[in-house]
């Protein structure tokens, strides 16, 4: 996309629309008005996807993907903290299963479709290996520490950790990722630009003034902050519908991770399409890894506070999807080059995924 110096007005107006169709939900307008909920929804995810390319075309690589991930995942933390403060205990699953459906999204859906759609397009592509394999490394770690061990301590019996066991997983959870930040941002900031940019980090267009670029800034913590709260809002309707066709509750929190997820992912396959597969990786890997990361030290903290047991380890299906595809992206992205091939699977294990969650 390019990057004008100045913003176009739908930029910001889409996310002030989402906003004032939010705010006119809590009249009870009747079921039509969920068309313009949705309307500010897509509205304030294009824009979302707009901002973030702005801001990260100032701040160049890696930091501009990482900007976008931290902000979606730190309103995604929000989110589900202030709906387990408010359903209680029986809330103690959510983050599980928004942590999980996000990784499952991420790591085959929206993976799968940038490395198809880049290799129709482009027949192979290359991208460096040194930083996605520290990315898909240290996700693994945090992935089987927080979402499969707890199934197997013996301190406390079913998926669930001791209080002291939560607070030494969550410590070593915002290490890792800690770390990873230091090592995509400052030590080996070249492992994650792209190739042309390794030597010549300006072969793009002039990038937009600091004002412009603190502009979007704003204007994309308030998209992403109108995707969440529309996608909250729209649950009850997501509910229903899933609910008038036999399918499982659990749909609905996959629909909604996608919802929020859909920015990065947008800004993922726009990468991937104009042969930029680095970027595309960094901002899938980079928000899995954030999601995670931050997430569980943030309900850890609400579990020891509320003294509430929280609920972590995933089922033995589950499990098996989550390793399964931790194996299929070690293979896949562990030559540097992909080609319509590992997208395909990708994007077949997602659609496993799917279709033994509606049909379990």
């Amino acid at each position: 996309m390019k990057i004008s110096t100045s913003l176009p007005i739908w930029s910001v107006a889409a996310p002030l629309a989402g906003w004032l169709f939010l705010g006119g939900a809590t009249f009870n307008f009747g079921g039509a008005y969920t068309i313009l909920l949705v309307i500010g929804l897509l509205g304030s995810v294009l824009a979302a996807v707009y901002h973030a390319e702005v801001v990260a075309h100032r701040v160049g690589e890696p930091y501009g993907t990482l900007v976008l991930a931290l902000a979606v995942t730190l309103i995604e933390v929000a989110l589900i903290v202030s709906l387990m403060l408010a359903g209680g205990k029986e809330t103690t699953g959510l983050a599980r299963d928004t942590v999980f459906a996000a990784i499952m999204i991420i790591l085959n859906g929206i993976v799968g479709i940038c490395l198809l759609v880049g290799a129709s397009h482009h027949k192979e592509q290359s991208f460096g290996l040194l930083g996605v394999s520290a990315s898909l490394a240290t996700l693994a770690a945090i992935a089987v520490l927080t979402l499969v061990l707890p199934n197997y301590t013996s301190s406390a019996v079913g998926p669930f950790y001791t209080p002291s066991q939560l607070g030494f997983i969550a410590i070593i959870s915002l290490i890792l990722y800690g770390t990873f930040v230091l090592v995509q941002t400052v030590r080996h900031r070249d492992y994650f630009l792209p190739e042309e940019a390794i030597n010549n980090e300006d072969v793009h267009a002039d990038p937009p003034s600091v004002k412009v670029a603190a502009i979007s800034g704003v204007l994309l913590l308030i998209c992403l902050g109108a995707v969440v709260l529309l996608a909250k809002s729209l649950a009850p309707t997501l509910e229903t519908a899933v609910a008038s066709v036999g399918a499982p509750k659990t749909l609905v929190g996959i629909i909604i991770a996608a919802v929020v997820l859909l920015p990065e992912g947008l800004a993922a396959v726009r990468a991937a399409r104009a042969n930029r597969l680095q970027t595309s990786l960094n901002l899938a890997l980079g928000s899995a890894l954030a999601s995670i990361g931050l997430t569980i030290p943030a309900v850890a903290i609400v579990s020891l506070a509320t003294g509430w047991t929280l609920t972590l380890g995933l089922d033995i299906k589950s499990t098996v999807l989550l390793l399964l595809s931790f194996i299929v992206a070690t293979f896949s992205l562990g030559t540097g080059r992909t080609t319509v091939m590992q997208g395909t699977v990708h994007l077949v294990i997602f659609a496993v995924y799917l279709f033994t969650t509606i049909v379990p």
